[in-house]
């Protein structure tokens, strides 16, 4: 039985991905393990898949002044040397890296002991981690066209694959029905999810709520408010019209995606190519530059040019330019939905399964 081992974590969405190509690599015989960092996310939601889960130790190579920019290179190392360690006794056929900087001791130690590494890039530009990997993996995959012009330069472009981003199988299972139910909504209103993201979004939020009035005259409204964003008062108020808010939502999620008809969402990645997979409407309100490097608004402005989002900027977010975005969203659904059944930008999981494969028989 061959045996793989996926890295990756920092952040869900260094997860996630990984989660969803599990199911089908178990299918075909492999036998799993994950290497992550102990204080991640990873771990749980790890466990939590049945996966045999290893904690390695790990640093974060900052662009700012931080006094612990002098002790983080010592902790990947060392990261790199129990890597090293648990490789040799998993003995894996393949390592597939989702980036973050957990995989970097990771992929250094793989690189080591020649084991192949298969690393997926899902945001527009690579992360630096990403970077600092792709000289040692054997393929790079890659989400959007345009990351193949941002590759690190004298990497060779036909060890990258543009395959789309996996998509977890469990969301294409959702039933309407099901979720018109579990939100209490009517079928013949139109639904519209709002995600800020998985901490939640104070503008969003603001915005979204000051619009509630106009909005709810014609649209039932589910609202993924984030972890401490809940506003009691307005399920008393807005309740009986339509509006259900949860800090999140979790294994109701494909229901609930199924019931909506539209949806306002931050810009990441994973989120992306999942409302694409669904064919959902999006309008997309990326993460600002000053909260990230600007990958989601990189990512939001690839989609709108293809004509397969919106995009409305959070430093234009208010409740007036809200409003006059849901309007077009809603004005041009069908495009956006017909743009999408013909983008070629489909859920990678088969091409991502096909590069894996591919290495392991070479």
């Amino acid at each position: 039985m061959p045996t793989l081992v996926f890295t990756g974590g920092g952040t869900a969405g260094h997860v996630m991905p990984n989660l969803a190509l599990a199911p089908l690599l178990r299918a075909q015989g492999w036998n799993l393990h994950y290497l992550g960092s102990a204080k991640g996310p990873e771990g749980a939601l790890v466990e939590a898949a049945g996966i045999p889960f290893h904690s390695v130790a790990t640093g974060k190579l900052r662009r700012y002044f931080s006094l612990e920019n002098f002790t983080d290179p010592f902790r990947v190392f060392l990261g790199a040397f129990q890597a090293f360690a648990l490789l040799g006794k998993l003995k894996p056929d393949l390592v597939f890296s989702k980036g973050g900087f957990v995989a970097v001791p990771v992929v250094y130690a793989a690189a080591l002991r020649r084991i192949p590494v298969v690393l997926h890039e899902s945001d527009l530009t690579p992360g630096l981690a990403n970077r600092l990997c792709m000289p040692f993996c054997r393929r790079v995959c890659v989400s959007f066209p345009e990351t193949l012009d941002h590759l690190p330069k004298g990497f060779p472009k036909e060890r990258a694959a543009l395959t789309g981003s996996p998509i977890r199988p469990e969301l294409f299972a959702g039933n309407r029905a099901a979720g018109l139910e579990r939100l209490g909504f009517a079928a013949d209103k139109p639904v519209l999810l709002v995600m800020g993201g998985s901490l939640g979004s104070k503008a969003v939020n603001e915005a979204l709520r000051a619009n509630l009035d106009w909005i709810l005259v014609g649209h039932q409204v589910v609202h993924l408010c984030g972890r401490g964003w809940l506003a009691p008062a307005l399920d008393e108020k807005y309740g009986h019209a339509g509006y259900r808010q949860f800090e999140f939502v979790g294994a109701d999620l494909p229901d609930v995606l199924a019931a909506a008809d539209l949806v306002v969402s931050r810009a990441g990645a994973n989120s992306l190519f999942e409302l694409l997979a669904l064919r959902k409407p999006m309008l997309l309100i990326p993460l600002p530059g000053r909260a990230s490097r600007g990958d989601q608004i990189l990512n939001a402005e690839s989609f709108a040019k293809r004509g397969l989002a919106h995009v409305l900027l959070q430093e234009n977010l208010n409740a007036d330019t809200l409003r006059s975005a849901l309007q077009a969203l809603d004005w041009t659904a069908g495009a956006l939905r017909n743009a999408m059944e013909t983008s070629g930008l489909t859920h990678g999981t088969e091409q991502v399964l096909e590069v894996i494969t591919s290495v392991v028989r070479a």
